[in-house]
């Protein structure tokens, strides 16, 4: 299952992102409700891997269009729902009644996904409705400062904190959120040890700790380059979270998520990500990471969670982004916090 290979075979991954954009296989099919996240990650690793022309875009821009919960009236937007996108359209109509048009739930993530396909295939994000969906956002926001991601009840955690931050950047309108009490409920998920909990008093984990940093560097609340700066200029504890981010690379090269976890693909982004943005990506072994993660590259293309196992499309996604930050030639430079590729860097690694 894993390529014998001592470089990063691109054109397989595009081949294998392609037709995962194409046809997902059966072992798919409970992750329905998912649908704009997977287009999403097959969306982007094309564009990163510099293959969007494989991409119909007009086809992507009327189906993510689709998806939009709009209200009937401007005044259903003080109602308490959140008029965003949905993951699919199975979630898009009331399960009582099935004609109705009145939505049931979109989601903060699908609406983050959906926002970010419509900006890498090009398209105006000041066409949609975005009013609605800052304004009625702005119920998700809990008293603490956290959000949930869909109006009718679910957990509210670091994740969502993050997905309202994106979907404010790229809408270029921070009135979906209070930026401060989203600030204050991130530096209380700083754990004692440096990482960062999905919720305050939880165990650190690498993808909450990426939510943490990528979102303050969003809202405009840490600054570029940070570790050269003194450490009083931060208002999380930059130091403790630098030596608890690089204690998570393994004897293997590769990352892991939480202490005395197994090395894992896509933690090499979470916690390579924070380490881009904190100005500390030459404090790692990019060499040993380089050289793990190419135990998890199939010779079918795409990469798995672990080595010598059966590749799947999340992992395979964040693979080809960790090679985007270990500098590939060939690959577009990515926007760290954002998730996507740099739309205003033009040009690719050499």
């Amino acid at each position: 299952m894993a390529l014998s290979s001592c470089f990063f075979d691109k054109d397989r991954h595009i081949f294998y992102l392609d037709m995962m954009l194409d046809t997902l296989p059966w072992q798919y099919q409970d992750q329905e409700i998912n649908r704009v996240t997977l287009a999403y990650f097959s969306i982007s690793g094309l564009d990163i891997l510099g293959a969007l022309d494989r991409v119909d875009k007009n086809r992507v821009v009327k189906w993510v269009l689709s998806l939009q919960a709009c209200p009937v009236d401007k005044s259903d937007l003080q109602d308490g729902e959140f008029y965003g996108f949905h993951g699919s359209r199975s979630s898009q109509f009331s399960r009582d009644d099935p004609v109705s048009a009145r939505h049931n739930g979109s989601h903060l993530a699908s609406t983050y996904c959906a926002l970010a396909i419509l900006k890498l295939v090009g398209y105006d994000l000041r066409s949609i409705d975005y009013e609605s969906i800052l304004i009625s956002m702005k119920n998700l926001q809990q008293p603490d400062g956290s959000f949930m991601p869909t109006h009718n009840g679910a957990e509210k955690d670091l994740r969502f904190v993050y997905c309202a931050a994106a979907i404010c950047f790229m809408l270029d309108d921070w009135s979906g959120m209070n930026r401060a009490k989203a600030t204050e409920y991130i530096c209380d998920c700083q754990s004692y040890d440096g990482g960062f909990a999905l919720v305050p008093g939880s165990e650190s984990h690498g993808g909450a700790a990426y939510c943490a940093v990528a979102a303050l560097q969003l809202m405009g609340f840490i600054e570029d380059d940070i570790v050269s700066k003194l450490p009083s200029s931060s208002i999380i504890d930059v130091p403790m979270l630098l030596d608890w981010c690089l204690q998570r690379q393994a004897v293997d090269g590769g990352f892991q998520g939480r202490p005395n976890k197994a090395s894992d693909t896509c933690y090499a982004f979470w916690i390579g990500g924070i380490l881009k943005i904190l100005g500390a990506h030459n404090f790692y072994d990019k060499a040993a990471l380089r050289n793990f993660l190419l135990t998890c590259q199939s010779q079918y293309g795409g990469f798995s969670k672990f080595p010598e196992e059966w590749p799947d499309l999340y992992h395979s996604y964040y693979g080809v982004k960790v090679f985007s930050l270990l500098e590939e030639p060939g690959l577009k430079r990515l926007h760290v916090e954002l998730g996507i590729s740099d739309l205003l860097a033009s040009g690719v690694f050499k």
